[in-house]
């Protein structure tokens, strides 16, 4: 069996072809840079149109390479979060809002939900920039009352390549407008967002499928009779393709962005257990979720100090990080990007502390890597009191694979722990074809898990 896996990114987009057990072809690759648009007064976004370009690109080369031939299936990762507003017709009548985006304000004297506790309990959301029941409001406002309806960027995509594009209730649940339990929206939740009538997308049924549009399925046959699974948020396929579904094993993820997650089985209608009111919850699918607490940088910090710090490149980083204690570095708070709820420090709240003339820039540079591992350590203690129980750890993602310093500082930060590293750097789009395959349950026995040093493997 060959499965289409589609990674809608925050940095970038790509497309990947895996067998049966979600384990990536060599060669069926296809990735498209995508420019994220940010600024000093908290802008993050994305062009839809633009985005909707560089997936059809990657498509495109699939296509020419022959990697979409025998195709049964298509899985996606996306982003949670990002909110477009469509008109009539559904052309977007601006840009996307990413999760990074922190200029969403409620309206003056605007009220929140009645109680705030209840409130996190059911959607395990906050009233929250982040989230469509401050963003919906505000992006209203800035349109002129225009707006027909709101999509993700996922619905989007998915809108314009598809028959149908209903929202999965893993994305819904990233929209802080779902009742986890009910898997429906939640009626005071769309009330703070002010949506009424067809504002929202539909949601999607256990086991949709879509199919392409014929003029889509002209330009790529080999995927007409192919059926699209209702896309997965990326944290929660993430948390799948590292091999960690059940409660003993919490995924430490550094992409664009970081998180430390724990999923869980919980079918539809089951009542969740107390959620601190440190973390968030998220649906995976109708029969998991995920808890945890994400971070405003990751890769992304990684990027900007290495091209800013004018550090050295390649094996001369490594070897110049190596001189540093995995404790060491200096002090540094990492929010570059603000907070990600429940927090609500601005973008621009980074620092770094207790620099001197004999400070190096590697040395600055292990000290946000450190600052962001402590943060993990942070949370990954109250993820932990809610399940009673030590857990293994896993780390995975982009940025960590391209670390073997920043996989060691997490390891000793969250010692004693054992610490585990996900090989595989398409966590996501592995992820999200698991469970579009209906195999969770089987990810810990497929995920490539070694120590952080790469020795040995627990599965």
């Amino acid at each position: 069996m060959k499965i289409l896996a589609l990674d809608l990114g925050t940095s970038s987009v790509r497309g990947l072809v895996l067998d049966g057990d979600a384990r990536p072809l060599p060669g069926a690759l296809a990735r498209r840079r995508v420019t994220l648009t940010v600024g000093e007064d908290g802008t993050g976004t994305l062009d839809a149109e633009g985005y909707l370009a560089c997936l059809a690109e990657c498509l495109d080369e699939l296509a020419a390479g022959g990697h979409l031939r025998d195709v049964q299936l298509v899985a996606t990762s996306a982003q949670w979060h990002s909110v477009v507003p469509l008109g009539h017709d559904g052309t977007p009548l601006g840009p996307v809002l990413a999760w990074l985006d922190t200029r969403p304000e409620p309206a003056p004297g605007a009220a929140g939900p009645a109680d705030p506790d209840a409130f996190h309990q059911r959607t395990g959301t906050w009233w929250h920039r982040c989230y469509w029941t401050v963003r919906l409001p505000w992006l209203r406002e800035r349109t002129g009352g225009r707006v027909a309806r709101f999509a993700g960027l996922a619905e989007y995509i998915f809108g314009a390549l598809l028959d149908a594009a209903p929202m999965s209730v893993s994305q819904a649940s990233g929209t802080g407008l779902l009742d986890l339990r009910t898997l429906d929206w939640d009626p005071e939740a769309c009330a703070l967002a002010g949506a009424r009538g067809g504002d929202l997308p539909e949601l999607a049924p256990v086991g949709w499928r879509g199919r392409l549009r014929p003029e889509h399925a002209r330009r790529w046959p080999q995927l007409a009779d192919v059926g699209w699974a209702a896309p997965v948020g990326d944290g929660a396929a993430s948390n799948v393709g590292s091999g960690c579904v059940d409660a003993t094993r919490a995924a430490v993820t550094v992409g664009t962005s970081a998180a430390v997650r724990l999923v869980e089985a919980l079918p539809a209608g089951a009542p969740p257990p107390r959620l601190s009111q440190d973390l968030w919850r998220y649906r995976v699918d109708h029969d998991h979720v995920v808890t945890g607490a994400a971070y405003s940088s990751g890769g992304n910090l990684f990027t900007w100090a290495k091209r800013e710090l004018r550090l050295p490149e390649g094996a001369a980083l490594n070897e110049a990080l190596a001189l540093v204690p995995v404790d060491g570095g200096r002090p540094a708070n990492v929010r570059f990007g603000g907070d990600r709820p429940p927090g609500v420090a601005p973008a621009g709240s980074g620092e770094v502390r207790g620099l001197s003339f004999g400070t190096t820039s590697v040395e600055i540079f292990a000290g946000l890597m450190r600052g962001l591992c402590d943060l993990v350590a942070e949370d990954l203690a109250v993820l932990e009191s809610g399940v009673d129980s030590r857990v293994e750890v896993v780390l995975g993602g982009g940025a960590l694979a391209a670390s073997r310093w920043w996989r060691a500082a997490f390891g000793a930060a969250l010692a004693p722990r054992p610490v585990w590293y996900q090989r595989n750097p398409e966590i996501g789009a592995t992820g999200a074809t698991l469970v579009a395959l209906g195999r969770v349950g089987d990810a810990a026995r497929l995920a490539d898990i070694g120590r952080t040093d790469d020795t040995t493997s627990p599965s």
